[in-house]
């Protein structure tokens, strides 16, 4: 049996990251690096944990990515990614080299689009996969944070 391996079969596995993070208290905010339809690096927000601010999803995969290929550069790789990145991702984004970034819900405040920050021109972007799974999954752990407070 061939299992369908679309955008929204990887996002899944990103959303499953968000969880995690959500479970941990983090922004949840989820990330798979898929390369050949495999996916190579997964990872969550870890920023309150790590009292990094630079500790987002994105950067964790880019990250555990580059050490899988045993390079900087994630040609022919695909970002599945719960919200949109924002300028600092975007960045790093596009320093990578990434072929392909997938979001699920944009980020209207801070996403790169807004921000003005420029991605890789080889780089295709696809957005609202799953958006409204991811966009509930952020309200949920909002609404939770404000009433705990």
């Amino acid at each position: 049996m061939v299992l369908p391996f679309d955008d929204a079969y990887f996002m899944k596995k990103a959303l499953q990251e968000a969880e995690i993070a959500y479970e941990k208290g983090e922004v949840p905010i989820g990330a798979v690096i898929v390369v050949q339809e495999r996916v190579i690096a997964r990872a969550h927000n870890l920023t309150e944990q790590l009292n990094d601010v630079t500790a987002h999803a994105e950067m964790q995969a880019i990250t555990a990515a580059a050490n899988f290929l045993g390079g900087k550069y994630l040609k022919d790789c695909t970002l599945y990614v719960t919200l949109e990145p924002c300028q600092m991702c975007g960045g790093a984004l596009y320093w990578s080299q990434i072929s392909k970034i997938v979001y699920g819900a944009r980020d209207t405040q801070r996403g790169y689009e807004v921000m003005g920050t420029t991605l890789h021109p080889k780089t295709k972007i696809v957005g609202g996969i799953l958006e409204n799974e991811a966009a509930d999954l952020l309200k949920r752990f909002f609404i939770q944070k404000r009433n705990l407070n």
